[in-house]
């Protein structure tokens, strides 16, 4: 973890973070696209996957990511305190995608069940227990984002919700190029938003993966009452204090 801490950041770095499943595959493809000016069809070719490494896999590495050329696009979904401290510092942007609880707690039983390497045999509900319990691999989601959120305010930080890019796509792109410092017309703009949606569909609706895995609401499909129940009182004990809302329904 030392390593990671004292990992050398660029001003030019641009950051995305998020819990797994939170959108992140998503969020990459439109950060690229807005970040280069990328073609959607160029992207299409790509394996953008290839293009951002993830800070904390041993594949590529860290040695193989300091040498990266500028502007480096980088992935992680540590939580806030183990990221690079200077990042803590402002130096470079970063960006962090939170979904609601319920829908990801789905995702992520969906992405485990899949895995042939880690493939999860126990029941959703035996699951969901353990996210409630933070007991999965990276930790709490209940402190992964309101450490974010304590810092959504900071000038190097965007935090941004999973929900909206389904809700107000064409606003959170808005907000990507300005916070990305990147300029386009009004056309050029409009194009940009009607290739995220085509991502957006394309990413939500793909015939791999189980219907609709990326939809907002689909806790509702796999929730019984009183886990709903159980689920609404620990999300009210530990985000208490917190003024961050989700949508759980669009």
């Amino acid at each position: 973890m030392e390593e990671i801490a004292n990992f050398p950041v660029r001003d030019s770095d641009v950051w995305i973070v998020t819990y797994p499943k939170s959108g992140t595959g998503l969020l990459q493809e439109v950060v690229y696209l807005v970040s280069q000016g990328a073609d959607p069809d160029e992207i299409g070719l790509m394996n953008i996957d290839e293009q951002l490494p993830v800070l904390e896999y041993p594949q590529p590495g860290l040695d193989i990511i300091k040498e990266l050329t500028s502007p480096r696009l980088i992935k992680s979904h540590l939580p806030y305190r183990f990221l690079p401290s200077d990042l803590h510092n402002g130096n470079s942007k970063v960006i962090y995608m939170a979904r609601n609880p319920k829908d990801l707690v789905v995702s992520y039983y969906q992405f485990h069940r899949s895995l042939r390497t880690m493939s999860y045999r126990g029941t959703f509900q035996e699951f969901c227990r353990r996210f409630m319990n933070d007991k999965l691999g990276y930790g709490s989601w209940f402190e992964h984002v309101q450490e974010f959120w304590e810092h959504h305010m900071d000038a190097n930080v965007l935090f941004l919700k999973y929900e909206d890019m389904h809700k107000d796509l064409a606003t959170m792109v808005e907000q990507l190029v300005r916070f990305l410092g990147v300029s386009y017309d009004k056309a050029q703009l409009e194009s940009m938003v009607e290739h995220c949606h085509q991502l957006i569909d394309q990413c939500c609706n793909a015939e791999a993966l189980p219907v609709g895995r990326g939809r907002v609401g689909l806790w509702k499909d796999i929730f019984t009452v009183s886990m709903n129940e159980k689920f609404d009182l620990v999300y009210k004990q530990k985000m208490g204090k917190c003024d961050l809302t989700f949508d759980f329904y669009l």
